[in-house]
């Protein structure tokens, strides 16, 4: 087998409890579970194109997008990453519309265990793939709101309480820190009483998700692999788990070179 074509971030699903993925490269989704154990090359071609508008650009900003689309686009804005800062209801947004249709929908605020607890948000219509991409092995939504800016405000208050960060490293090797999503639940929520109350947010059950990845064997040590200095990458897939593939040479965030151009194949 051998496909080449610009990949994007995996498709990610969620079958009973098990993370499956799909790898988009060109018109093609490649089911990478099916790909466990064998032997894979991933070789870059030189060429970036541009997610949005599909020009060539010597350098992928944003995950995806050329600079011109970067400084543009909503959804390239400083507010995606702290939401609490969303600035649209002042006519300033780049892109209102777009700004309307996804910051304007219910929002979770949720806890998670990726490396150890974690708090975070997401578009209600993004779970569960929000987690599966960060490789958590638990998540549990805590709180639901009708806006990102709202989602973002508790967010930003419960992180003097919590994690909002999660260390890839340790979530690679499968070194998490246990803990009770419940029980911290119920440690934080009257934190952002106040709060929530204020932005009129609804709790949510205590409804546990536990995610299991395929993943054969974890790396005990972590080497980062990079196309930009190694053009081709060969080796076992021993696992996926977040957007990384976890092969017997390294590891590879495949979201963050969304937008080259590869060549996959099968040996």
């Amino acid at each position: 087998m051998q496909k080449t074509g610009n990949i994007q971030k995996m498709h990610v699903t969620l079958d009973g409890e098990n993370a499956r993925y799909q790898l988009p490269i060109g018109n093609d989704l490649i089911d990478m579970n099916a790909l466990m154990e064998r032997t894979i090359s991933l070789k870059f071609n030189g060429k970036i194109i541009c997610s949005n508008c599909g020009a060539l650009t010597r350098k992928s900003y944003a995950q995806g997008f050329c600079y011109s689309c970067c400084q543009n686009l909503a959804r390239c804005d400083l507010c995606i990453m702290r939401p609490e800062t969303c600035h649209h209801h002042l006519g300033t947004c780049r892109e209102s519309a777009w700004g309307l249709e996804n910051c304007f929908t219910p929002h979770i605020v949720y806890l998670a265990l990726s490396s150890g607890v974690k708090v975070g948000i997401t578009r209600k219509n993004n779970t569960p793939s929000r987690w599966i991409d960060q490789g958590a092995i638990a998540a549990l939504p805590i709180l639901e709101v009708d806006t990102r800016l709202k989602s973002g405000k508790i967010e930003h208050a419960l992180k003097t309480h919590v994690n909002d960060k999660t260390n890839w490293r340790k979530m690679l090797k499968n070194e998490v820190e246990q803990a009770n999503l419940v029980a911290v639940k119920k440690q934080l929520l009257p934190k952002v009483f106040e709060l929530s109350t204020n932005l009129d947010a609804t709790t949510l059950n205590d409804e546990v998700l536990k995610i299991n990845y395929p993943v054969v064997e974890y790396p005990s040590k972590i080497v980062s692999l990079n196309f930009d200095k190694t053009p081709e990458i060969k080796g076992a897939l021993q696992g996926i788990k977040g957007q990384y593939l976890l092969l017997d040479c390294g590891v590879i965030n495949i979201r963050k070179f969304s937008s080259y151009n590869i060549t996959l194949t099968l040996k």
